[in-house]
């Protein structure tokens, strides 16, 4: 097979997966209004779940093929440009602003969750490692839930309601429900279009699916996140864009580190590189320092995080090449 043919359907497969993850998450943004919760925790459950179905079925089905290098590359150069190129290059064209609670609640529990996956990370991840995991990840849910919830009778935050909107008429929620299950569909068929022909090009080009994982595969599994933070900065909705980011990496690293290591079952999949590891925890800490001095980032740190993308790019390329 030509290089020229891999590549696309391999970028047939990201469009698809693009695709497929958008009407996740319309579908499940929109029937959760019903829910009535705080726009926060719409960006981080329901719409930072959803843009992250592409992590979580890339790395998955790259597990089950064993191949450990595109499985965590994947969910770790993801948490890497979540925080980094996509909250910078967001936050260059405009500064975003947060509520309080973020950078109190939300921006550490992220962080929190991604030490942990990278602690597994740099052991092996393997099936105790998925089941603590996804513990882990129904605690997190759990957690952010019961703080965020709205009483019912509160109007929905117009921040909210402009993102979703229009919501399905009353009677009509499987017209939802259907948008819902064909979007998993596309992204589960383009997942697997993406896994083949990447590590296809990574044999074909000479380099090794880490790399693949973390720049190529991380960037196209990335697109939705892209894509709705810009949408939510666009219409002021910096809770929104931050929420869905920060939910994005707790859940990559979480959910997705849980499906690896389930994928895994009892062989254990190799131990990842201690330098990326160290530079996705670190990406995460660097976001939630810049959030927490005044809940904001403004144009001159959006800098910061774009410069920290650009150093550590490089030289996670040089040490896993």
């Amino acid at each position: 097979m030509s290089t020229l043919l891999v590549a696309v359907l391999g970028l047939a497969g990201l469009v698809l997966l693009t695709f497929g993850a958008d009407q996740l998450v319309v579908g499940a943004g929109r029937l959760a209004t019903v829910l009535r919760v705080a726009p926060v925790i719409v960006g981080v459950v329901v719409i930072g779940l959803g843009t992250s179905a592409p992590e979580f079925v890339v790395s998955g089905t790259a597990a089950v093929r064993g191949n450990a290098g595109l499985a965590l590359g994947n969910l770790v150069g993801s948490n890497i440009l979540n925080v980094t190129l996509i909250l910078g290059v967001v936050a260059v064209v405009s500064p975003v602003l947060v509520r309080s609670s973020v950078p109190v609640r939300e921006a550490p529990l992220m962080v929190a969750g991604v030490t942990v996956f990278g602690a597994f990370a740099l052991v092996g991840l393997k099936l105790v490692a998925g089941v603590l995991l996804a513990l882990l990840s129904i605690g997190a849910l759990v957690l952010l839930v019961r703080l965020s919830r709205v009483p019912p009778d509160d109007p929905l935050p117009d921040d909210v309601a402009a993102f979703v909107e229009p919501s399905p008429p009353p009677g009509r929620w499987w017209v939802e429900a259907i948008r819902i299950a064909l979007g998993l569909a596309a992204t589960l068929g383009g997942a697997q279009l993406v896994v083949d022909n990447a590590s296809t090009l990574a044999h074909l080009w000479g380099v090794s699916d880490t790399v693949i994982g973390f720049t190529l595969v991380a960037c196209g599994t990335s697109l939705p996140e892209l894509m709705t933070s810009v949408q939510a900065q666009r219409r002021g909705q910096g809770d929104l864009m931050v929420g869905n980011l920060l939910g994005s990496n707790l859940f990559n690293s979480l959910i997705g580190g849980a499906v690896v290591g389930l994928a895994a079952g009892r062989d254990r999949i190799a131990p990842f590189g201690f330098a990326a590891v160290t530079a996705m925890v670190l990406a995460g800490v660097l976001a939630w320092l810049l959030l927490k001095r005044g809940s904001r980032i403004t144009r001159p740190e959006a800098c910061v995080l774009l410069c920290a993308y650009c150093l550590t790019l490089p030289l996670l390329i040089s040490a896993n090449s």
